[in-house]
């Protein structure tokens, strides 16, 4: 068969199977579009008034991003304003003095109550109190915020209420609240004005966790504020409203309260693509060069110090170098230091009048005290232990 044959038979077959499949993909399959909400990146990710400030630069105004209150660094000047978001409880008198001071020549500061909770242990932030605003003892509630296309549209849920002395509401340019207290209120200070709010929530760009997960599984408007921040636009007018006294006048400080995550909590969070493979490669090439658990060979016995134990040793080396007469030697002469203590007439005598006093002594045969006080031979052991053995017996008998 030729060779165009055949590759005219394979192009064929591959159409034949192409074609329904193609035409099975197109029929099962449809083209949809579909957008998902990233989680922030950058200074959006720590910083939640970014959104607040890139906008106001959109509109072209000055804004400044600060983690915290650094007066030396900020140098305020008397048209300026800043959103203090960072909890007031926190400054130092010297800050509120100068504070205050920089208010008086024509700031704007906007400062929120501390959060709900642990007013046993809390005391009034300084700068409420020279304001002259009460917070401790009051909860939240939510507020109803007029809106046309939301009729059920509501502020400040999680922010602490607040109410204000006598002194302080006889400086109230505008106010807002209800019967469980103040949600907000403006008020004179010099030559400037001091915004107090429940919370600062609705100036927040950083969307919260809820608005991140499906419609379905939000919770509902009436049961809980909304948690878009910026993203609301009935949050963007209720922000410029409260910037308006000096907006376009001045820098605007916006103190976030927040600081940027260190580089090892970014390598930890964002860089584990990365050290985790790296991690899992290293502990098993570990684990692939590393010896087996245990021991290949058994542990040495530990060192002994018994006496007993050296001289059974120093015993079976002259054994193996064929040292017993040395062995016998040192026997013989251990009981007859005991023969000299209890019977030295018969410790005086040598040869075979000593051999007869010791077995007339001992009433044992002559020969065999002879066969025990006679060296053996150097490669005799047997004959070695058995006169070792006998002269042993005769120590023990005296």
């Amino acid at each position: 068969m030729k060779a165009r044959v055949v590759w005219s038979f394979v192009i064929g077959l591959i159409v034949l199977l192409a074609v329904p499949l193609v035409v099975l993909f197109l029929r099962t399959h449809e083209k949809v579009t579909r957008t998902e909400v990233m989680p922030p990146q950058g200074e959006a990710s720590y910083n939640p008034l970014y959104v607040l400030g890139q906008a106001l630069r959109a509109d072209g105004l000055q804004a400044e991003s600060r983690a915290r209150l650094d007066l030396a660094a900020m140098t305020l000047a008397p048209g300026d304003t800043v959103v203090l978001l960072q909890d007031s409880g926190e400054l130092a008198p010297s800050q509120v003095d100068t504070l205050l001071a920089w208010v008086k020549r024509g700031g704007h500061l906007l400062v929120r109550t501390p959060p709900t909770g642990e007013d046993t242990t809390r005391n009034e932030p300084l700068l409420l109190q020279r304001l002259g605003v009460e917070s401790l003892g009051f909860g939240s509630a939510c507020q109803r915020f007029h809106v046309d296309d939301d009729t059920g549209h509501v502020e400040f849920c999680k922010g602490r209420r607040f109410d204000l002395t006598e002194a302080a509401y006889a400086q109230v340019q505008r106010e807002w609240g209800s019967e469980d207290g103040f949600v907000f209120a403006r008020l004179r200070h010099g030559q400037g004005r001091v915004d107090v709010l429940a919370d600062m929530d609705f100036m927040r760009g950083v969307p919260e966790t809820t608005s991140l997960l499906p419609a379905a599984l939000r919770p509902s408007k009436d049961l809980e504020q909304p948690r878009d921040g910026l993203h609301d636009r009935a949050h963007r007018d209720l922000t410029r409203h409260l910037l308006a006294p000096n907006y376009g006048k001045g820098t605007v400080w916006l103190v976030y309260a927040s600081r940027p995550p260190s580089l090892w909590a970014r390598i930890v969070l964002q860089g584990w693509p990365v050290w985790l493979p790296l991690l899992l490669a290293l502990l098993g090439w570990l684990w692939a060069r590393a010896q087996r658990f245990g021991s290949v060979q058994p542990s040495p016995v530990a060192e002994r110090r018994s006496l007993l134990e050296h001289v059974r040793a120093s015993g079976e080396l002259l054994l193996r170098q064929r040292q017993g007469p040395r062995l016998h030697a040192a026997v013989r002469d251990l009981f007859l230091r005991r023969l000299q203590a209890r019977a030295p007439l018969a410790a005086t005598l040598e040869g075979a009048a000593q051999e007869q006093a010791i077995a007339a002594l001992l009433q044992w045969p002559v020969t065999r005290v002879h066969t025990a006080l006679a060296p053996p031979a150097a490669n005799d052991q047997t004959a070695l232990k058995a006169r070792i053995t006998l002269l042993l017996q005769m120590r023990s008998l005296l």
